[in-house]
Formats: C-alpha cells, sequence, structure tokens
C-alpha cells in the first residue's frame, strides 16, 4: 500500500481509559466528516473502578459512542440520561454548547467490569454549527444490517452498501461495522467521496497488501477497493462528502470560526454553559 495514506495512532489516556487516536494526524485532519476517532481499547476494572469522565462541554460537532463491550451511562446538559450497551448509538449533537458526562454505571462499577469501543467526533456543516443542541439513542435492534456469504455489515450511522441508519447525520456519511470470515471478500464501492478503514482484529489484505491493525488505512478516491480476510477479522469503515471547509480544533471545541472557539473557551471558563441535572464536577479548560 505505498501510494495509500495508513496512519499509525497515537496512544492516550483519558481520565484512566487506554485509548488509541490515528485522527486527528499531522498527515489527515479528517476523512469526510468525521475529525477525530478515538479506539477504547479492552480494559477490565475492577469492582470500584471504571470509567468517569466528567461533565465537559463541546460545540460544532455531533459525538457518537459505540461499544463493542461493557456499558456506559451518559448523561448531558438537555437532560438526558442513557445506558449505551454494545451494539447501541450514542449520538449527541453539540451545536451551539453542550456539556456531557460519560461513565461506567453504578452496579458495573460495584461488581466490576469490561469496556471496549469507539467514540468519534463529526464536524457540522457551517450553516448547523450553532443550530440547536441534541441527543438521541439507537438501540442495536434498530440499526440495519446485510449478513451474506459470510460478510455481516452493520450501517452505524450514514449509508451505504444499500444499507441506511437511523442516526440523524447532518452530512452524507459512511459508519460501518464489518466482520467476514475467513477467506472472504469484500468489494467497499467508491460510493462516497472520502473513506478509511480501521482494522480492529484479525488478518486483512486490501488488494495484494496487508492492513495493518489498529492503523487507520484512508482509501483512495474514487477507486472500487478490494479486502480479503486471510482469517476471520473485524474492522470499521468511516467516510462520507468532505467538510464544506477547514475546522479548527481547540480542546472540545470545533468550528469553522476561531471566533467560535475563543467565545466558548471564555464561557466555559467562567461557568457560563449548560450544567448536566445534578453534576457538580467537571473538567477545567486546560491552559
Amino acid at each position: 500500500m505505498s501510494s495509500t495514506l495508513v496512519i499509525r495512532p497515537r496512544a492516550e489516556s483519558v481520565e484512566g481509559q487506554p485509548i488509541l487516536r490515528p485522527l486527528p494526524s499531522a498527515q489527515c485532519r479528517s476523512v469526510g466528516p468525521f475529525v477525530f476517532f478515538d479506539h477504547m481499547l479492552e480494559t477490565d476494572y475492577a469492582p470500584g473502578h471504571g470509567m468517569d469522565i466528567r461533565q465537559h462541554p463541546h460545540i460544532g460537532l455531533s459525538t457518537l459512542t459505540y461499544l463493542f463491550e461493557g456499558a456506559i451511562l451518559h448523561k448531558d446538559s438537555l437532560g438526558s440520561e442513557q445506558r449505551v450497551l454494545p451494539g447501541d448509538v450514542s449520538w449527541m449533537t453539540a451545536g451551539r454548547g453542550v456539556a456531557h458526562v460519560e461513565r461506567t454505571p453504578a452496579d458495573a462499577l460495584a461488581h466490576g467490569s469490561r469496556l471496549h469501543g469507539l467514540q468519534v467526533w463529526l464536524a457540522s456543516p457551517q450553516a448547523l454549527e450553532q443550530g440547536e443542541p441534541h441527543y438521541s439513542h439507537h438501540p442495536a435492534a434498530s440499526l440495519p444490517v446485510s449478513d451474506s456469504l459470510g460478510v455481516r455489515i452493520c450501517m452505524i450511522a450514514g449509508t451505504g452498501f444499500c444499507l441506511q441508519s437511523p442516526v440523524p447525520v447532518l452530512s452524507p456519511t459512511l459508519y460501518a461495522q464489518v466482520q467476514m470470515q475467513a477467506a472472504t471478500t469484500l468489494v467497499v464501492p467508491a460510493e462516497h467521496a472520502q473513506r478509511a478503514l480501521y482494522l480492529l482484529d484479525g488478518e486483512l489484505l486490501m488488494g495484494d497488501e496487508p492492513v495493518e491493525a489498529c492503523s487507520l488505512v484512508v482509501l483512495p478516491e474514487g477507486e472500487d477497493v478490494t479486502l480479503y480476510a486471510e482469517e476471520q477479522s473485524q474492522l470499521v469503515l468511516i467516510g462520507g462528502a468532505p467538510l464544506d471547509g477547514p475546522r479548527r480544533m481547540n480542546w472540545n471545541f470545533v468550528a469553522s470560526d476561531p471566533q467560535l472557539i475563543e467565545r466558548a473557551r471564555v464561557r466555559w471558563a467562567a461557568g457560563d454553559w449548560p450544567r448536566v441535572p445534578g453534576e457538580t464536577a467537571r473538567i477545567e479548560l486546560p491552559r
């Protein structure tokens, strides 16, 4: 894959949860609307321990959380309180401003738990950056699935492979989980202008070249790509229409206009922000 961009992720920790973060990177700032990609690595939490991401703000983006194992409690300043389980989609559009909390639910905290999943951010189109915030939860059973000839595709958000997710994306989007049995083939069509794949596990060929696990592989634009699973493999595909202009990212804020980010920073630092009901702890603005 000498002509294909391969982005190797940074290893980081978010409030004690180990992650791999391939996007954004110096090599690639976005793929379709996707400007941020976190792989929450398989983590076993002993009783009394878990993930606890305190109250923090967002503007100009949508967050999407998708779990393979475990559970997360989502709470936000809109009054939403939702337990998110494997295969569900937790979708929050920040608009002009929202705050939320993500933590291990109390029962899982008491007994110990295992967590594995993905969280991505999608930049909002410029016309909707300062729109109304919104939250929706989409149970696993509501997501469309294609299962044929040893290849299972679940459309997490957007459209592709003749599937359409109910998640209310704001621009043309591709976000799919793909599970391939050994010795199966999948053609990824060029139906979206920008695409990338992230191999979670298994051994996969793209054409004649091996795909590096836990790296984001940006696919060539305008070309169908053939994937071949040498053994049972699991991956996700992301992509969509290119952003309608460059985006700035600063901490948890995304915007086309840097003044929007500066105003958001000032407001959060001053405590002038919608609050999550029942929550007092918060993540302070980094200096």
